[in-house]
């Protein structure tokens, strides 16, 4: 999205991919050792083992059962990742990345009878296999993920892609009602909402409308002039302009140049292609956006409906959720937890819509504020699981 958004506007992510075993751990309870930045070998402790590819997994020379740590340790000339799966199912029990040369990261894992072994990758290299490790003894195993592939979610890539394809004929026809009379300032509101909220559904979506969906969704932030610059368009602009008491031609043109933008993506939507392992991580960073911009306010230009925002973007990472659902179902990743968060989040949100109108959000009181910030952090926490367990590993 525009205006400096992070993750649902093709670009990366706000927070970094969660290190999958403590993913796991939070989803599974299980023991596992959360991400560190990277430290000069030999600051680590643990079972010391080399993840550049010409040395891949040596270095464990004496496997055992229960929870142990692992010192990766990268000595190639590049960053490098890793991670350690079972040899037989191909199951991953935890993961590193961004390991640069000379460092060490450390990977806590609970290991039961069977056999394993590290793959490890460096930049512009395919990913190596180490040798295969046989545990025995007595124990249970961590939790541990089968990785999705690129072909698994190709199908439900393409189902959510149609279905915005519809959503956006349904947008052309609303933001086509706002031009037509962006004059009568109540019923301009009332049309700029709707379609707003509309356009905010389509959140696993944003990665694939490029800089149409910059000039249809972007805010003043970041541009030279602030709400005065040429290049400040789309729903935020017409939004401004009817809380700011703006009339005449200059708001009837950018109420046209939103229905136009929103046209063209429309028109062109037929030859787009959704990445299909983005899918995995857009539920999580759409609820991360709303935390970071919506809550906060930023993204406001005058109407107050941050929390209406909000409540949409819900909407649309549920929907990237339910398109996970059979990847999740098929590794017995249960979402009860995360459907009642969502629940949860959806009802604190109506509460705050009184008399047809939503309370800004610089006039919640403070413990409302507090009940819906800890309900969407704990969201996004749970998400991130999700888009830990759905992430296309390139070294798997």
């Amino acid at each position: 999205m525009g205006g400096g958004r992070c993750g649902c506007g093709g670009r990366p992510p706000a927070s970094a991919r969660p290190l999958l075993a403590a993913a796991l751990a939070l989803l599974l309870g299980a023991c596992a050792a959360p991400p560190r930045a990277t430290a000069p070998a030999p600051a680590a402790a643990g079972t010391a083992v080399d993840i550049s590819p010409s040395a891949c997994g040596h270095g464990w020379t004496r496997p055992r059962p229960g929870t142990q740590t692992f010192a990766l340790r990268n000595t190639a000339s590049a960053p490098a990742e890793a991670l350690l799966r079972d040899a037989r199912t191909g199951a991953v029990l935890g993961e590193v990345e961004g390991v640069g040369p000379a460092g060490v990261r450390l990977l806590a894992v609970r290991l039961g009878p069977g056999t394993y072994a590290f793959v490890c990758r460096a930049a512009d290299v395919a990913p190596v296999t180490g040798p295969a490790v046989r545990v025995t003894g007595h124990g249970a195993r961590g939790p541990a993920v089968v990785p999705v592939t690129r072909r698994e979610l190709i199908a439900p890539a393409l189902a959510y892609q149609r279905w915005v394809g519809h959503e956006l004929g349904r947008l052309v026809r609303a933001t086509a009602a706002l031009a037509a009379r962006p004059d009568d300032v109540r019923r301009a509101r009332a049309a700029w909402l709707a379609a707003h909220l509309r356009y905010q559904r389509l959140g696993a979506a944003y990665g694939a409308f490029g800089e149409r969906g910059e000039a249809i969704d972007r805010t003043a932030a970041g541009l030279p002039r602030g709400t005065r610059d040429p290049r400040f368009t789309g729903f935020h602009r017409v939004e401004y302009g009817l809380w700011h008491g703006e009339r005449g031609p200059a708001l009837r043109r950018a109420a046209r140049r939103l229905a136009s933008d929103v046209r063209a993506l429309y028109g062109s939507w037929a030859d787009t292609r959704m990445d299909p392992a983005e899918l995995g991580r857009r539920a999580h960073e759409i609820v991360e956006d709303a935390l970071r911009l919506e809550l906060t306010g930023r993204t406001d230009h005058g109407s107050g409906t941050s929390l209406a925002t909000a409540r949409a973007r819900l909407d649309g990472a549920r929907r990237a959720l339910d398109a996970l659902r059979p990847a999740l179902r098929a590794r017995g990743v249960a979402t009860t937890a995360l459907d009642r968060g969502f629940r949860r989040a959806r009802r604190i949100l109506d509460g705050q819509r009184r008399n047809g109108r939503w309370v800004p959000v610089a006039r919640l009181g403070r413990a409302d504020r507090e009940r819906i910030d800890a309900c969407f952090g704990d969201l996004a926490e749970r998400l991130a699981v999700v888009a830990a367990v759905c992430d296309v590993r390139s070294a798997a």
